[in-house]
């Protein structure tokens, strides 16, 4: 890599240099429902990682706490925290386009007007169209957990990735987190534990009850059935 000056001059010679990412990209197929929806909705919902830094007032035409959510899947929950919380203004960003098409069909269906959504790498949408101190939570729910013991560096919650986390929460903003893997959750708990800036919302200073505002998944609810836990984990923004 050193006798390049960056990855457009690597890429020339055909050589790839790995980014770090929030996700590993698995295409599915996108259905004549999602792609109409994405073709419907996109102009007014959609927002582009090219058109950089977002001034959310101006997005959302009025001042309203914002929420993101890293990873939305196909949308649902998502949808349904909007329409639940009709006072805040929501950002999902996903990688897949079958998703996007999902989420945007669902908002459009229920009628949802404070929802945006971004098809993109999450870290660099953090980096490139967050401002610092913008945000009142951020959410990621039931992420890849990369479960073999070499791939847990993938995981997307380290110590890096929490501090740019932490400059776009505002002060008092929370890092919400759930997983349905254990040992994840324990990896989440240790990082956000040491990571400078962070208080525990927990009482007992591990984890929290589900609330309310997150919906239960019907994944969730049939790894009830299963005896499979789930981690809530919230980390506010404390300086």
């Amino acid at each position: 890599m050193s006798q390049f000056k960056n990855e457009q001059e690597a890429a020339a010679a055909g050589v790839y240099i790995r980014k770090i990412q929030s996700f590993v990209k698995r295409e599915g197929r996108l259905t004549a429902g999602q792609a109409k929806s994405i073709e419907l909705h996109w102009p007014t919902m959609g927002l582009e990682h090219a058109s950089g830094l977002q001034n959310f007032t101006d997005t959302f035409g009025r001042q309203a706490p914002v929420v993101l959510e890293i990873g939305f899947g196909m949308g649902k929950s998502l949808v349904e925290m909007a329409q639940n919380e009709p006072d805040k203004d929501f950002i999902g960003i996903e990688v897949h386009k079958p998703g996007v098409g999902a989420c945007l069909g669902e908002a459009a269906e229920k009628g949802v007007k404070n929802l945006r959504v971004f098809e993109h790498d999450a870290v660099e949408i953090l980096a490139d169209c967050v401002a610092d101190n913008s945000l009142a939570r951020v959410q990621l729910f039931f992420p890849d957990p990369w479960h073999k013991t070499r791939h847990h560096k993938r995981r997307i919650v380290q110590p890096e990735f929490v501090q740019k986390l932490r400059s776009k929460l505002a002060i008092g903003g929370v890092f919400h987190m759930a997983t349905d893997w254990e040992n994840y959750s324990e990896h989440m708990l240790e990082v956000m534990t040491e990571a400078e800036g962070f208080k525990n919302q927990s009482e007992s200073n591990d984890f929290v009850p589900r609330p309310a505002q997150r919906p239960l998944t019907k994944f969730e609810q049939r790894g009830h059935r299963l005896g499979h836990g789930v981690w809530d984990l919230m980390f506010e923004r404390v300086s």
